[in-house]
């Protein structure tokens, strides 16, 4: 008999989801700061950032196989310490080759290139595991607020290291550069190990927690592919996230296009959506807390963070119409508290799900559901803002090519609503949907 994961109190829920300010930390200068750098100091396309970023997500692809990985083990310490020394390897290096980028260009970007490649696998490898651990250790009454916190701290590691980091790189040189990332990924390092020290307990005694093994990768994923819930699941994340970053690269040069705000106006702007989005995260553990339990839940606070992400953004695209007259600064921070509110739902319902149907996967399928998030994120952005572009060019009115995109986002995010509560109805009642995958199951 393996034994059951002994529950984390919640001072062990705070000290683990520390892991994801260390990822935090990393993250927003290699995706941020860095593509700062390279546009600004060294006056290269925005382009190339750009490409980088995205090669970041396409890696996430590999999440499935690193998620089996740590199902196969058994433990998901190891792999979130080695996901983490490949992040911080790769951030270190991605601020090294920006940096030899202003004396040998192309030698600078293959150099890039690679480091995002293992700040993808890097983020692929700790984030799964990390949020793995977090739900199995976690009791299941607390697993939407242990989500709160792991997103809140995420979103503190953002806020201090580009705080602290803005200091130390003025004067901006490239050896400053470095110092400032190799300090922050050695910071980061240090707090993942004091974060996962002891907190996975000794191995059990009995027979090792792994994956069956004459079960492969593929044969794996399949098997988790099969589950109704799952796919389901993947294909909202999926939808809901295209909607959720489309408006992610077209924010700020809307706000500045429509109503004529400043670089520094449309920077504080974006600060008051992702201070609007950390209050509906705090909103959604907060009023659980308080409000008597009830089944359904989870699903309740999803289907009403999706249809209000709908109308915050219905009210976008009519500011777009509106013009300097309409309040936008109300409006953008009312988008960031209903994306708050999605977002941390849909986490918490992630984790709550991990454990559910075959034993033993659980990083396979939490592998399946970051690589649906990762790469629904990359492709919403990008579509976001072709669409924007595309609409401009098309259309005489800025305005009116702003307002189309906004309400194009709206729709999307009601479409997610409808598959929130399609993954929670009875598989009878999904039988036409799901029909196409069975289908091609038993053909294959």
């Amino acid at each position: 008999m393996q034994n059951e994961p002994s529950y984390l109190s919640w001072f062990g829920i705070v000290r683990l989801a520390l892991v994801q300010t260390a990822l935090g930390a990393i993250i927003v200068l290699t995706t941020s700061t860095l593509n700062r750098v390279m546009v600004v100091e060294l006056a290269l396309p925005a382009a190339l950032p750009g490409v980088l970023v995205a090669l970041h997500y396409a890696m996430q692809v590999f999440r499935p196989r690193l998620g089996y990985g740590s199902d196969a083990g058994g433990r998901r310490t190891s792999w979130i310490v080695g996901g983490m020394a490949t992040l911080a390897g790769g951030g270190v290096l991605a601020a090294i080759a920006t940096a030899l980028m202003a004396t040998q260009l192309f030698a600078g970007i293959a150099l890039a290139g690679l480091a995002f490649v293992l700040i993808g696998l890097g983020v692929g490898a700790a984030g799964t595991s990390i949020l793995v651990l977090l739900a199995k250790h976690t009791h299941p009454s607390r697993r939407s607020t242990a989500a709160s916190i792991a997103w809140i701290l995420m979103i503190a590691g953002f806020i201090l290291t580009t705080g602290m980091a803005g200091y130390a790189l003025d004067p901006y040189s490239g050896l400053r550069l470095v110092a400032v990332s190799s300090t922050v990924s050695v910071a980061a390092m240090l707090l993942t190990l004091l974060s996962v020290w002891r907190i996975e307990g000794p191995r059990s005694s009995g027979p090792p927690q792994a994956a069956s093994p004459q079960s492969s990768f593929k044969d794996g994923l399949m098997a988790i592919w099969s589950e109704p819930q799952v796919r389901r699941f993947a294909i909202f994340i999926f939808v809901s996230m295209l909607a959720y970053s489309a408006q992610d690269l077209i924010l700020e040069p809307f706000a500045g296009a429509v109503f004529a705000m400043t670089p520094g106006e449309t920077t504080r702007l974006s600060g008051l959506q992702h201070g609007g989005a950390m209050i509906g995260m705090l909103l959604v553990p907060i009023l659980n807390a308080v409000l008597p339990p009830g089944r359904g839940r989870t699903t309740s606070w999803i289907v009403g963070g999706c249809v209000a992400s709908a109308l915050a953004l219905f009210n976008l695209a009519l500011a777009a119409l509106v013009g300097p007259a309409w309040p936008l600064r109300a409006s953008v921070f009312a988008l960031g508290v209903t994306n708050g509110v999605y977002a941390i739902a849909a986490i918490g319902a992630m984790m709550n799900l991990v454990d559910a149907g075959h034993r033993d996967c659980e990083g396979t399928r939490m592998g399946l559901w970051g690589a649906s998030q990762a790469i629904s994120y990359g492709i919403g952005g990008l579509l976001g803002a072709l669409a924007s572009d595309c609409a401009r060019s098309v259309l005489s009115s800025t305005s009116l090519a702003y307002s189309i995109v906004f309400a194009t986002e709206a729709a999307l995010f009601v479409v997610a609503a409808y598959l929130a509560i399609w993954v929670s109805k009875p598989a009878s009642a999904r039988r036409t949907l799901d029909l196409p995958v069975n289908v091609a199951k038993r053909s294959a």
